[in-house]
């Protein structure tokens, strides 16, 4: 057996002037080039105290910048303010404690500091769009040009009877916070739209709370890409009252449509000569799945027009699958095939039946937005009050929003780092060592040699800095 050829080490008590985040570097770049600095400060500015030494809006991005570097609690900003000569001043804890109950001393002042953060983070997204556009193709246009806004509810842990932490649906205890983003697509993440939270036993089939994060995601995107919007959820979103908001606002959506008694009457109904192929995400047809419209099949309703009916122009397009090997059957199963529907008021050509099934189930895209949420602060709400939690999730949406402009930013599409989820980028890139020296009445920062990600940290500061 061959012994190991390094030797033994053993800590050295002497210590060195090193920066532990230089990484980071692309952060403070983004930070600039987006505004977000500035526009911070503008937006806090009715919370800062008269002889403040820390303005709310630094404040507010140390504390996004240390939870985009992966920290989940006020005292991980301890990390930020022990790098200053790459973040500057960063406020103590005691600080950013009591600018959080300054924010939310009451609901409506909680209300106005939330409206003033989402105010500053989409003119930063203006910024960062018209910079470079994270969606491919035209706006307006189907390749590509449109926006696709994810909602959907997830579960939030508590540990302690923290205000709003409530039983579950899944028998947990905690939050449901209702998360929207926005989809970049096959070449990149996606940008956070709104994180608003709910109590634990919140419904993940509340039209009111669907529609209000709908209104609130819009409200983040530049005014001239909400023209064509596409509106994706799974069925917890299938309301009729949530179906004629999103007709009335004249946009598409891609929704989940229950398997309930109509479809199944449908599916009995429908000729088999009505499926068509389905086909997986490359374009090729997917072995053993098949599509139809039921549109034509489903039983008419009995209040057409009203607001209780469903919206005109609604399509209801079925898939069926063999089920894998040892899955369980279903109640809506038919002839052994596994049944799923969704709805949708897309037409016109070039979106076949197919197409417009892969485009939903493109769906599951969100999923990964909410996993890289919870990588970046959502896992765990830290505070006792309600009202400060609020605060925290605009945090960690300005958090998220830093690491996504920051690859929209700093990598061309054709660059796997853009599609990075937030623990490889701060491994590979964020949470490298560097060393500050000063030559030629500038500072430099100098990497490890033989770091194997230096050329894509080289790359992006030399592309934020140009482009």
């Amino acid at each position: 057996m061959k012994r190991s050829r390094v030797p033994s080490l053993v800590l050295d008590p002497v210590r060195e002037s090193l920066i532990s985040s230089s990484g980071a570097l692309l952060l403070k770049e983004t930070i600039r080039v987006a505004g977000l600095d500035g526009g911070l400060r503008q937006a806090l500015t009715p919370w800062r105290a008269s002889r403040a030494q820390h303005d709310p809006g630094k404040v507010l991005l140390d504390l996004a910048t240390a939870v985009a570097l992966g920290g989940d609690c006020l005292a991980d900003i301890a990390a930020v303010r022990a790098q200053p000569e790459l973040f500057g001043q960063v406020a103590s804890d005691p600080t950013v404690s009591r600018l959080f109950t300054a924010l939310a001393v009451d609901e409506e002042s909680t209300d106005a500091a939330v409206e003033a953060i989402r105010d500053a983070r989409a003119r930063a997204r203006d910024a960062v769009w018209a910079r470079r556009r994270p969606l491919a193709g035209v706006p307006g246009k189907r390749a590509g040009g449109q926006v696709i806004i994810d909602l959907d509810a997830t579960l939030v842990g508590a540990h302690s009877e923290k205000e709003g932490a409530e039983p579950t649906y899944k028998r947990g205890f905690g939050f449901h916070p209702m998360c929207s983003s926005i989809d970049h697509g096959a070449a990149g993440t996606g940008d956070t739209g709104v994180l608003n939270l709910r109590p634990g036993r919140a419904s993940a089939w509340d039209s009111t709370d669907h529609i209000t994060t709908l209104n609130d995601t819009l409200a983040q995107l530049p005014e001239h890409e909400r023209g064509q919007v596409l509106v994706r959820t799974d069925a917890g979103g299938c309301s009729k009252a949530f179906l004629r908001h999103i007709t009335g606002l004249g946009l598409q959506y891609s929704i989940g449509f229950g398997a309930r008694e109509a479809v199944k009457t449908a599916i009995e109904t429908i000729p088999d000569q009505a499926w068509r192929a389905a086909l997986d995400s490359d374009g090729e047809a997917r072995d053993g799945a098949q599509v139809a419209e039921l549109t034509a099949w489903m039983p008419p309703t009995s209040r057409t027009g009203t607001k209780d009916d469903w919206p005109p122009g609604m399509r209801v397009i079925a898939r069926r699958e063999r089920p894998h090997p040892g899955a369980q059957l279903r109640l809506t199963d038919h002839n052994g095939w596994r049944i799923t529907c969704f709805t949708t008021n897309t037409k016109g050509p070039g979106w076949s039946l197919a197409a417009l099934e892969v485009r939903h189930r493109q769906r599951a895209r969100c999923e990964d937005r909410i996993r890289g949420l919870k990588d970046t602060g959502l896992r765990n709400l830290p505070f006792h009050g309600y009202a400060q939690n609020r605060i925290w999730l605009e945090v960690v949406a300005l958090a998220a929003d830093l690491l996504a402009w920051t690859q929209t930013l700093a990598f061309d599409t054709d660059e796997p780092a853009r599609r990075w989820e937030p623990k490889r980028l701060r491994f590979r890139i964020l949470a490298v060592a560097g060393r500050i020296v000063r030559t030629g009445r500038r500072r430099r920062l100098r990497l490890p040699r033989d770091w194997p990600w230096n050329q894509l940290i080289d790359t992006g500061w030399t592309t934020l800095r140009t482009t």
